[in-house]
């Protein structure tokens, strides 16, 4: 298996949906080997092994390493680009002869590479790194099938696949589409089209994604499965009495402040809630290319007073969070699945969430609009504030819902997808 981060060093929910899938399998007793760029030492490693891409040693001498490398494209990216985030700006293109004489000129190729495991200037050179120390693993390991996470990693699953001759199975938690609008990368999108049609099957996390995957890049019906992510179960019974030190009630938007997430609708919904009802403080918790512009419109609605900015939040700050909030909302413009609405109901708290997110394919107790309908929005979160009994029912019926959508389900229905592509490829 291939990912690109992994707990507790995660930027969003695709290190947290691996940590889940991979706990679910080992419960169905599945072996794992998680390849990860760069290992900090820290991760859980209960139950399965965890490779850290900076340790493996490459021979460059070899002539498929090379032929390999030559065939890739390099590309420097000036942006904090990340696995849900579409590229603020694609500075150099560096075509295949360039990168030969780098190899030659500037010895880039070290018998081992140290990857950052981070999402910066020169992603796309990692990516390619990763794509062949991926391919000397897989020849030096046994398994019977490839798994590879999202188009960071898909030119590790196919280089596996052809060092090894087994099936690749891709898992799209989001796609270029969903990154960026309509405003698409075409690199990001031919890697990704390239990694679904290299694959013998696709899994994708809500059917909203397996639509756009079917329809915008072209890959047939048959061959793409959706499996739904879940949530980690979790008790944290001392942060009952967390102290929110302030007397209103709390909403809260939790996620990277880009335009995937659409934060600025839930700026506009703050603004007409508080018209309404001024004892509510508003929360953004998280960081992005929208931050700044996100501060100055609160600015100019002169709601600061009542609205803070936390930066990004993880682990138990991320608890703490949830349990000071009455109300926390997703109005994501586009959404492949979106886990925040999930971990906020395990904690009691009632959801908005946008109709556009493949969440709201499996929750039934959670409040759902359009983001782009800012006054049902504001409704929604007026309603949940001021309503005891539809906020009591929200927390009851949502917290055992969210209870029952667990990663060994989820992981089940992955193990079946790996025995029908065995099965298929042995054929």
């Amino acid at each position: 298996m291939f990912g690109w981060e992994f707990p507790p060093h995660i930027t969003g929910g695709l290190g947290t949906a691996c940590f889940g899938l991979v706990k679910g399998l080992i419960k169905h007793g599945v072996d794992v080997i998680f390849v990860v760029p760069k290992a900090f030492g820290d991760e859980s490693k209960e139950g399965f092994r965890l490779l850290n891409a900076s340790d493996i040693s490459i021979d460059f001498s070899k002539t498929q390493n090379q032929e390999y490398w030559n065939k890739i494209k390099y590309m420097e990216i000036g942006s904090n680009l990340i696995p849900y985030v579409g590229p603020d700006d694609f500075e150099i293109t560096i075509e295949e002869e360039q990168l030969k004489r780098s190899f030659k000129t500037q010895n880039v190729f070290a018998k081992r590479f140290q990857f950052s495991g981070k999402y910066g200037k020169h992603l796309m050179e990692e990516v390619a790194r990763y794509a062949i120390v991926g391919s000397a693993i897989a020849k030096n390991n046994t398994f019977d099938v490839i798994h590879a996470h999202d188009w960071l990693t898909y030119a590790a699953g196919i280089a596996a696949k052809q060092a090894t001759g087994k099936p690749l199975v891709v898992h799209v938690h989001a796609t270029e589409f969903d990154r960026s609008g309509e405003n698409v990368n075409q690199t990001v999108y031919d890697i990704e089209r390239k990694g679904m049609e290299e694959a013998d099957l696709v899994i994708t996390v809500s059917n909203l994604t397996r639509q756009i995957v079917i329809e915008r890049y072209g890959i047939s019906a048959g061959k793409v499965i959706t499996v739904h992510n879940a949530v980690e179960p979790t008790e944290k019974p001392e942060l009952e009495e967390v102290r929110k030190h302030v007397k209103e009630k709390i909403v809260t938007f939790l996620g990277r402040v880009t335009y995937q997430k659409g934060p600025d609708y839930f700026i506009e919904a703050a603004n007409k809630v508080l018209q309404k009802d001024p004892n509510v403080r508003f929360v953004m918790a998280g960081s992005g290319d929208l931050l700044n512009r996100m501060i100055r419109r609160v600015a100019q609605l002169h709601i600061g007073t009542k609205f803070h900015f936390t930066g990004f939040l993880a682990g138990g700050d991320v608890d703490t969070m949830f349990a000071m909030s009455d109300v926390y909302v997703m109005p994501s413009v586009s959404e492949p699945f979106g886990i925040s609405p999930l971990e906020a109901m395990r904690s009691n708290v009632p959801v908005v969430i946008s109709k556009q997110s493949g969440v709201a394919e499996v929750l039934k107790h959670a409040l759902k609009v359009d983001f782009w309908d800012i006054d049902a929005l504001a409704d929604a979160i007026y309603g949940l504030l001021h309503y005891e009994g539809l906020q009591k029912m929200f927390r009851r019926y949502g917290k055992e819902e969210v209870d029952n959508l667990k990663w060994d389900n989820a992981a089940y229905k992955v193990l079946e997808v790996y025995n029908q592509a065995v099965n298929e490829f042995s054929k």
